[in-house]
């Protein structure tokens, strides 16, 4: 048996088992890198030495909860959530139905607005999380709002975006890596539209999210009202100059990233970003120098799950690829299914789904698989249109439901505030189910009429 699928499966069936996320990537890991033939020694040392590629990121999400964490005890947030809270304390019930559905609606519109634009506008990936959803799950919980609708939608936006709009990072999956990588691999894309040939995937994608939020989660859950951690007096009022101080430091931070990511500087725009608007609440006497370490350490705890969670998941991923057995996946299942279209592309895009799983970036996976798939796709006479369209759909398969994406650990870390929600249960089986299903479907599709 292949080390890296038995690695995944290993992965993902110890995960949804409840063991904890971490042990189950690093158990993954030595079962593949010990199948493999690699001995424990070489594995351990793929491992650690992946480890190092995890660090930058994990400090830079930590950095972001003590940011966020910073915002919320500014009191603006209360501010936003008592606005909200306040349209619907409404007496007559007609009135109050449509304020509820108005409300719910507008926010779950307002939440998608956010992740699209947080993948080209304002390309800040899932640094806007931590700052908006747990402020409004107060406001969740009030109109009883199933928190896997909000995974949906914001998974829906962090990873369609990217794989379909050429802006920001879709500009970097599509054309930098995904095409790039096909013409290093001896295929000639010019004059392919990547819009038109991705639009059946991101149709996928689309139908997926219609059902999770209209038929899936439609229907309302309860959620115990339990208080995010802020180490800052509930009744303490709300300072005009406090409020001020965390709007402008939200604009600091977004813009610095966004000037960074511009220049195509090498310096890590997120963690900069925010140093940034930690200096202002610091400078400005915004957080109290006395409650500094409370505020700080309270946000560093709320990312410590997603930072650890990605550190491991940079060793998981060095694993695999030392194991050599990724391309050896990939022919020895194209083979299988030689002289036939139809069979062949399912193939390779149920083994896109299984190598990003287990890598758990989009980004990280197409270079790997691109190299290998290009070649086969030729030979199988496939169209230059519908091998891009085909490679781009097994490379963004598996990053929404996989344990280790931060497409998936994002929305956990917002929506789990305050301990209600599951990142397996809650954040992975939702999106696996509504997106990485119709995806294959409409990849597929795709590979097949283009």
């Amino acid at each position: 048996m292949n080390a890296v699928l038995i690695a995944v499966l290993v992965m993902l069936v110890l995960a949804v088992s409840r063991v904890h996320v971490v042990l189950s990537l690093f158990i993954g890991a030595l079962v593949g890198g010990l199948l493999a033939g690699l001995g424990l020694e070489a594995t351990m040392v793929a491992f650690q030495d992946g480890l190092a590629g995890g660090a930058q990121i994990a400090l830079s999400y930590a950095l972001l909860g003590a940011f966020a964490m910073a915002v919320a005890s500014s009191g603006l947030p209360k501010l936003l959530a008592n606005w909200l809270i306040a349209r619907l304390d409404v007496t007559n019930e007609a009135t109050k139905r449509n304020t509820v559905a108005v409300t719910k609606w507008g926010m779950v519109a307002g939440i998608l607005a956010m992740a699209v634009m947080s993948q080209n506008l304002i390309p800040v990936h899932i640094a806007f999380i931590p700052l908006l959803i747990p402020p409004l799950l107060t406001v969740f919980n009030r109109l009883n709002i199933d928190r896997r609708l909000v995974s949906s939608v914001l998974t829906f936006g962090l990873v369609t975006t990217y794989m379909w709009i050429p802006v920001g990072f879709g500009n970097i999956f599509l054309n930098e890596i995904l095409l790039g990588s096909i013409e290093t691999a001896g295929l000639d894309t010019s004059g392919i539209n990547i819009i038109t040939t991705m639009g059946i995937p991101a149709l996928g994608m689309f139908l997926g999210l219609l059902v999770a939020v209209f038929v899936t989660y439609r229907k309302p859950r309860v959620y115990e009202d339990i208080p995010v951690a802020v180490n800052s007096s509930e009744e303490e009022p709300i300072s005009r100059y406090r409020v001020s101080v965390a709007l402008v430091a939200i604009v600091a931070t977004f813009a610095v990233q966004v000037i960074l990511q511009a220049n195509d500087s090498e310096v890590d725009s997120l963690l900069i970003g925010a140093l940034t608007g930690l200096a202002i609440f610091m400078g400005t006497g915004a957080v109290r120098w006395n409650q500094a370490d409370d505020v700080f350490t309270s946000g560093m705890k709320m990312m410590a799950l997603i930072g650890f969670i990605m550190i491991t998941a940079r060793g998981f991923a060095a694993v695999m690829t030392a194991t050599g057995d990724v391309e050896t996946l990939v022919t020895t299942t194209a083979d299988l299914f030689a002289g036939n279209q139809a069979a062949a592309a399912l193939a390779m895009l149920l083994v896109g789904l299984v190598v990003t799983m287990g890598i758990g970036s989009s980004f990280s996976t197409l270079p790997i698989i691109a190299t290998i798939y290009v070649p086969l796709c030729i030979t199988m006479g496939f169209s230059p249109v519908a091998t891009v369209a085909l490679i781009g759909t097994a490379g963004a398969l598996g990053d929404a439901g996989s344990p280790a994406s931060d497409s998936t650990l994002g929305p956990t870390a917002g929506l789990n505030a305050d301990g209600q929600h599951d990142h397996i249960r809650d954040s992975v089986i939702p999106t696996f189910l509504h997106f990485n299903l119709p995806l294959i479907a409409a990849g597929w599709i795709a590979a097949m009429v283009l």
